[in-house]
């Protein structure tokens, strides 16, 4: 059964006429009635009662017109989906982003979207680097926005913005005020972000070129956060590593001190799946993206 084959019947079922239904449809008498014939001859069930040149709906006929009809109305349905996806008229756009990227960089470009594409779904989760990377791999975001490398086969980045992480502390550390070297900073008690977070991977890349390692550190406690490391940071006694973004208000009234100390600058990366396509809105997202750049 073909949907023409359905699109035929209804003509015919609701002209109850074959030349008729065939001059609605453009198509020959002779196309139509073969069309139905085939219909019938398949499901070998008679829809159709003909006597002499009258045609009409079967008992059976007139409840598969129902049923035909409901057919040909979600395949336009579908129809005007594709069409209306296409044009970003509606659709779903899955986001995923590390939580820097999520609170600090990206919610302006989320409001210019929502404004230019108001019928698009926005569903926006924020975590860690590593799961953000692992959402995009899976196919849970269809974009991802990183800090730092991310090296998997499965994955294209590329830049969209550059940022540096910088070492703070309270007022009156020991370590504010100086000039800091490496070795002082095995001496101090250290607040970091988890594992697996984009903000502490570029801390300790930058030490492990300097030939310090991660365990020559001090670390008092890992937290989940930004707000948590903020918070501890804040409460004396420790340093952290954290976006310039995040404590550029700390910094700027005084709560938090920068440790002379210049770590590397380091990218926010977009992340897509390479083989796994990319909607319309993905797309619009990313060229938003780019003419702010």
């Amino acid at each position: 059964m073909t949907l023409e084959q359905l699109r035929i019947f209804v003509a015919v079922a609701e002209r109850e006429h074959l030349t008729r239904a065939a001059a609605a449809l453009h198509l020959t008498p002779s196309a139509v009635s073969s069309a139905i014939r085939l219909l019938e001859e398949r499901s070998g069930i008679s829809l159709f009662h003909r006597t002499g040149r009258r045609i009409e709906l079967t008992e059976i006929g007139r409840a598969f017109l129902s049923e035909a009809r409901e057919t040909l109305t979600r395949v336009e349905s579908a129809e005007l989906f594709l069409t209306e996806t296409s044009e970003l008229k509606r659709g779903t756009l899955s986001l995923a982003a590390s939580q820097t990227i999520a609170s600090y960089w990206l919610p302006p470009f989320l409001l210019r979207f929502r404004a230019r594409y108001p019928a698009i779904e926005l569903r926006f989760a924020a975590s860690n680097t590593e799961q953000v990377a692992e959402a995009v791999r899976a196919g849970r975001a269809e974009l991802g926005f990183v800090e730092g490398a991310i090296d998997h086969p499965a994955l294209a980045a590329r830049t969209v913005a550059h940022d540096r992480v910088v070492i703070v502390a309270a007022p009156g550390h020991a370590l504010s005020g100086r000039p800091v070297a490496t070795p002082d900073l095995t001496g101090a008690r250290w607040v970091l972000r988890e594992p697996g977070s984009g903000t502490r991977g570029a801390l300790i890349s930058a030490l492990a070129a300097g030939g310090l390692p991660e365990t020559a550190l001090d670390v008092a406690l890992s937290l989940p956060t930004n707000e948590a490391v903020r918070h501890a940071v804040a409460e004396g006694g420790v340093l952290a590593a954290i976006s310039e973004l995040v404590v550029r208000d700390d910094l700027a009234s005084g709560r938090l001190v920068r440790i002379a100390f210049d770590l590397p600058e380091r990218t926010f990366l977009l992340l897509h799946h390479k083989e796994r396509y990319r909607a319309r809105a993905a797309l619009a997202f990313e060229a938003l993206l780019d003419e702010a750049s």
